[in-house]
């Protein structure tokens, strides 16, 4: 029987961060100097292999690997592998991951082999310099490397940038030719109010994507997309270049009605919505027993939970509907 929330939206995406590590630090996921989990609070790798296979098993298509950085955690390969046994069986209809790409360069070949067609990489600016000044510890080279390698090895590249008000504004036609140039699909962010991230303003950091759509729109014909990939984007297609762009408007527009995902953490709990603090245990069930109907029973009794949708607003020129964890935490 498939998982269905109490607004009787089918749950068919599942999100899994499976460390919260990176080797980034951006300045709107995380503070500089962030206190990572102890290790043996962390689902083991075959733990999260168990606790995906039970979704999967409850109707899940589609498997997307968070982190963090999920290409940092040790051995994560081995569980791309797993997932695979799923996509062979016509069970699971997707397998990917979002990165930030540093990782890229190794890993590329292994992830396609695994089953992997896409990869959606988190990237901002094509500036060496802002780069690093976003990531605090970034090396772009590094990640342009990692995008090639990608490419070589067959999978899908979509970039996703976060809009960045005073950072990243001037770039906009400079990211949406570099990506018609690659081949890529770009898809645009509004910056949501997660966590703690030190001295950052967020309100500062708003950019509105009707702002940005608008600008496009002065250079570009936009042909409005009605086809969904199953996340929260609206899509157009610039006519120009013949390439895919896409809006996640959290705050200028709420995407709730649709949603179809729930997200798990590294330590097992499931957040049905990113911008809720309502969550459910699941490592508890399933370190409880061997046995996976318990585990089962407290998945559908969370998504029983699931809210309509999250309470993110700038409108007031004040941060309302922050939640308290960062975004690495849950899982992008």
């Amino acid at each position: 029987m498939v998982l269905t929330d109490p607004f009787q939206r089918d749950i068919r995406y599942l999100r899994v961060s499976v460390t919260d590590r990176c080797d980034f630090r951006c300045v709107y996921c995380m503070s500089e100097h962030m206190e990572f989990l102890p290790k043996k609070e962390l689902l083991t790798l075959e733990e999260l292999d168990r606790l995906c296979s039970a979704f999967i098993r409850l109707g899940v298509e589609k498997l997307r690997i968070t982190g963090g950085e999920p290409l940092v955690r040790r051995g994560i390969m081995t569980f791309f592998e797993a997932m695979g046994r799923h996509l062979k069986s016509g069970a699971l209809k997707e397998l990917t991951l979002t990165t930030n790409g540093s990782q890229l360069s190794r890993f590329a070949d292994q992830l396609a082999a695994a089953g992997v067609r896409r990869v959606n990489v988190s990237l901002d600016t094509l500036d060496e310099g802002k780069f690093k000044q976003v990531t605090r510890w970034g090396r772009l080279p590094q990640v342009m490397e990692g995008l090639r390698a990608a490419k070589e090895a067959g999978l899908q590249v979509k970039i996703n940038t976060v809009a960045l008000k005073g950072f990243n504004d001037g770039e906009l036609f400079d990211l949406v030719e570099w990506c018609a140039s690659e081949g890529h699909d770009l898809t645009f962010i509004e910056v949501m109010p997660m966590g703690d991230i030190g001295n950052e303003d967020r309100l500062g950091q708003y950019w509105p994507l009707s702002d940005l759509r608008a600008q496009l729109a002065q250079r570009y014909h936009l042909d409005g997309l009605a086809e969904s990939t199953g996340g929260p984007a609206r899509y157009v297609r610039l006519e120009e270049t013949g390439q895919k762009i896409g809006f996640i408007t959290p705050l200028t527009h709420n995407f709730c009605e649709s949603c179809n995902r729930v997200r798990i953490t590294c330590t097992g709990e499931i957040y049905t919505c990113l911008g809720q603090e309502g969550h459910s245990d699941l490592r508890g069930p399933l370190r409880a027993s061997e046995a996976d109907a318990p585990l089962e029973e407290a998945i559908r009794a969370a998504i029983a939970l699931k809210p309509k949708g999250h309470d993110f607003d700038y409108s007031r020129q004040d941060v309302a509907g922050r939640v308290s964890r960062h975004m690495s935490h849950t899982g992008g």
